[in-house]
C-alpha cells in the first residue's frame, strides 16, 4: 500500500498528527524554535503584522532573541519538506484528475537595498500606479485544486525566482518534479487520466507544452488576445516552379475581426449561476509560427527545424462578471488535441478554478503574515515562506476537526465548509491534542553585544536589482535551500 493510501486511509487527528512529526523531522537547525514559531502563527488570534510579535504567543516558548536566529540561522530541508507535502491527501476533480495550478506571486521589497537577488516585480494598482514595476522576491507557487468553489488549495511546491531564472523553464522544472513526487508517493497511475494544470496569462504556453511533451500532462493556459495561430496546411500540392512545402495554413488573428478566422470544429452553450450564458468556441490542431530568437534560439540546434506544438484554442465569453464590469472574450490554449465539446467545457470549469489559489495567496499575505518579516537574505525569505506554507498544511489537514468560532456578524458554516481564517480560529483548541515533539527550552543569557559607544562600522552591500533572464547566458545556479549555505 502506498504512503498517500495510508495517510488518506487514517482519521484526520492522525494524518496531522503524523505530519507535524515528519515536519519537525525537516527542521534541522533551531527546529525546536522553527516548530514553536509555525505554532505561534497558527494559534495567534490577530493577523500576524509583524515578526516579533510572535514571541509573545504562549506557543512559543523561547525569547523574541531566539525568534530572530532562528529564521535567519536555521536550517530546514526543503526537499524533504516538499515530499512530505506529497504525502497528504491531495485533492482530485469530479472526474478523478489531478488539477494542478502554477502561479507567481511577489514578496515586494522596494525599500531593502541591502537585500540581494531582488527582481522587478510588475504590480498593478501599485500606489498611483496601474502598472509599476517595484523590486521584490517573486515566487512560483504549485497547487492542487479543489472541485467547485472553493478557498482551499493544496500547496505543493514553491520556488523563488532568482534573477537570471528563465520563468518558463522554472516553472517546467516544477511540474516535473512534483508530478514524480505524486507519483512515488501512489496519487498517480499509470492508468489515470492526465494532470491538468492550469496557468494565467504571462506563460509561453507553446515552449512549456514542448517541454513538457513527454509527461502525462495536458496544459489549460490563458493567452493575450493579439496571438496568433495557424491551421495545419494540408495535403502538399505540387509547384512547378519548386519551392519549399508550406508549413503553416489559414490564419487565425485573435484580435482580427471574426469573419476573418477559420470555421471551429465545436461550439457549445452553457448557463451558469456566476457569469449567466457562457458561450465557447474551439479551433483543434492550432500552432503558433515561431521563429529562432529568444528561447528558441538555443533550445534547438541550428540544423534542426523549429517544432510545430499542436494544440486547441478556445474562445469563451460570458454574459456578465460578478464585478459589474464589462466581460471581454478569454482565449485559452490546451495542449489537448481532439477534444470533443464536453471535454472543451471541463477545459474552461478547470480554468475558473485557477482562482482558487488568489485566496491562497491573500490569506498568506494578509493573514499568517507571509510578506510581514523585514528579512535581508533571501534564504531566509526561502525558510519563512516554506515554514508559512508548513502552517497552512496543517490548516487543510485539521479543517476536519475545527469547529467553528465565527464572528457574531457571521453565518454559521458546516464544519468540513470551513475557510482557512475559521480554521485558524479553532487551532489553538486542536493543538494540545497533538503531538509535541519540541524539547524543554534550555536556560540561556543574553551576549554582550555591540560596547556602549561604538558604533558599526561594518557598511551592509547594496546590490543591483537584477533583470530578467537574458538566453544565451549562463546564469549562476542558485541554491534551491539552504543545505549548501550551512555546509
Amino acid at each position: 500500500m502506498s504512503i498517500a493510501t495510508c495517510l488518506c486511509d487514517v482519521e484526520p487527528n492522525a494524518a496531522l498528527a503524523r505530519f507535524r512529526r515528519g515536519y519537525h523531522d525537516c527542521l534541522y537547525r533551531r527546529a525546536d524554535a522553527l516548530f514553536e514559531l509555525t505554532d505561534a502563527v497558527l494559534c495567534s488570534p490577530t493577523p500576524v503584522r509583524s515578526l516579533v510579535e510572535l514571541a509573545l504567543e504562549p506557543e512559543f516558548q523561547r525569547s523574541h532573541g531566539a525568534l530572530y536566529d532562528a529564521v535567519n540561522t536555521g536550517w530546514m530541508e526543503f526537499t524533504r519538506l516538499r515530499h512530505l507535502l506529497a504525502t497528504t491527501p491531495v485533492p482530485r476533480s469530479a472526474e478523478g484528475r489531478i488539477v494542478l495550478a502554477v502561479d507567481v506571486t511577489c514578496w515586494l521589497r522596494p525599500d531593502a537595498d541591502t537585500s540581494p537577488e531582488r527582481r522587478f516585480c510588475h504590480v498593478s494598482g501599485y500606489g498611483t500606479a496601474s502598472g509599476a514595476n517595484v523590486p521584490g522576491w517573486p515566487y512560483s507557487f504549485l497547487a492542487a485544486l479543489e472541485p467547485g468553489r472553493s478557498s482551499w488549495t493544496a500547496i505543493l511546491d514553491a520556488q523563488r525566482v532568482a534573477p537570471g531564472d528563465d520563468a518558463t523553464e522554472l516553472t517546467a522544472d516544477q511540474i516535473r518534479e512534483t508530478l514524480a513526487r505524486l507519483i512515488r508517493t501512489g496519487h498517480r497511475h499509470e492508468d489515470d487520466p492526465d494532470v491538468l494544470v492550469v496557468l494565467d496569462a504571462g506563460y509561453d504556453a507553446t515552449r512549456l507544452a514542448w517541454l513538457l511533451a513527454d509527461l502525462p500532462v495536458e496544459l489549460v493556459v490563458r493567452v493575450r488576445s493579439d496571438r496568433v495561430y495557424y491551421t495545419d496546411p494540408g495535403a502538399p500540392v505540387y509547384r512547378r516552379q519548386g519551392g519549399r512545402p508550406a508549413r503553416h495554413g489559414r490564419r487565425l488573428a485573435l484580435s482580427a475581426d471574426q469573419d476573418t478566422w477559420p470555421a471551429s470544429e465545436h461550439r457549445t452553450v452553457n448557463d451558469t449561476r456566476r457569469y449567466g450564458r457562457a458561450e465557447t468556441r474551439s479551433w483543434d490542431r492550432m500552432h503558433q509560427q515561431l521563429q529562432r530568437h529568444g528561447p528558441w534560439a538555443t533550445d534547438v540546434h541550428p540544423d534542426e527545424e523549429l517544432p510545430v506544438v499542436h494544440g486547441t484554442v478556445i474562445r469563451l465569453t460570458v454574459a456578465h462578471l460578478p464585478s459589474e464590469r464589462t466581460p471581454t472574450a478569454v482565449w485559452l490554449w490546451t495542449s489537448r488535441t481532439g477534444a470533443d465539446a464536453t471535454h472543451i467545457d471541463r477545459l474552461w470549469s478547470a480554468y475558473l478554478r485557477r482562482f482558487d489559489l488568489e485566496h491562497t495567496f491573500r490569506l498568506f499575505k494578509q493573514t499568517l503574515g507571509w510578506t510581514a518579516p523585514r528579512l535581508r537574505d533571501p534564504h531566509s525569505a526561502d525558510l519563512w515562506t516554506w515554514l508559512v506554507i508548513a502552517a497552512y498544511t496543517q490548516l487543510r489537514l485539521a479543517r476536519p476537526l475545527a469547529e467553528d468560532h465565527r464572528r457574531p456578524w457571521e453565518r454559521p458554516k458546516p464544519p468540513r465548509q470551513l475557510t482557512p481564517a475559521r480554521v485558524r480560529r479553532g487551532f489553538r483548541h486542536i493543538r494540545p491534542h497533538l503531538p509535541n515533539p519540541t524539547g524543554v527550552r534550555k536556560p540561556g543569557t543574553a551576549g554582550p553585544g555591540r560596547p556602549s559607544g561604538r558604533r558599526n562600522t561594518i557598511r551592509a552591500a547594496r546590490p543591483a536589482v537584477g533583470a530578467g533572464h537574458q538566453h544565451g547566458a549562463t546564469p549562476e545556479k542558485q541554491p534551491d535551500s539552504n543545505t549548501e549555505r550551512a555546509r
